[in-house]
């Protein structure tokens, strides 16, 4: 009689490494379990293949690249696309430029994205799609000289 919701949120809760909020990274930055990010990244941010990682992004902290992850907790500012294999939380202070990815999604007041929401499969969850920055300029201004 009663149907039994599917459990959403966070698998992943052990935070096994902090990026503090006076760091700032240059490059291209893969972690495996858990990582808070209160600092800055320019690159892109990757959990572990196969692995059921956690992203934290906090208030302070910020990424400038594309962010892959198993789980994805939002709180700061992302300029790039967010693919989460699982699920992906944007909290109050959360602001994406760019395309988000994912299985399960919760968004609080406040939080905003300048792009587009896709719900993946599992099946597509499987096999993730991070295009460099880099390689994302390079097709946008093609393809405004090519219509142009």
């Amino acid at each position: 009689m009663f149907n039994k919701k599917k459990t959403a949120g966070i698998q992943q809760t052990k935070l096994a490494t902090l990026v503090a909020h006076d760091v700032r990274i240059t490059g291209d930055l893969q972690f495996s379990n858990g990582l808070r990010m209160d600092g800055h990244v320019t690159g892109n941010v990757s959990g572990e293949p196969g692995g059921q990682t956690l992203l934290v992004l906090s208030d302070r902290g910020s990424i400038e690249g594309n962010v892959h992850g198993y789980d994805v907790v939002v709180n700061g500012r992302i300029v790039g696309d967010v693919i989460a294999d699982h699920f992906v939380e944007l909290q109050s202070n959360a602001h994406v430029t760019g395309n988000i990815y994912y299985q399960q999604l919760r968004m609080d007041c406040g939080a905003s994205v300048d792009g587009k929401l896709t719900k993946r499969d599992a099946a597509q969850a499987a096999t993730p799609h991070l295009v460099s920055v880099a390689d994302s300029a390079f097709d946008s201004a093609f393809d405004e000289r090519k219509a142009g």
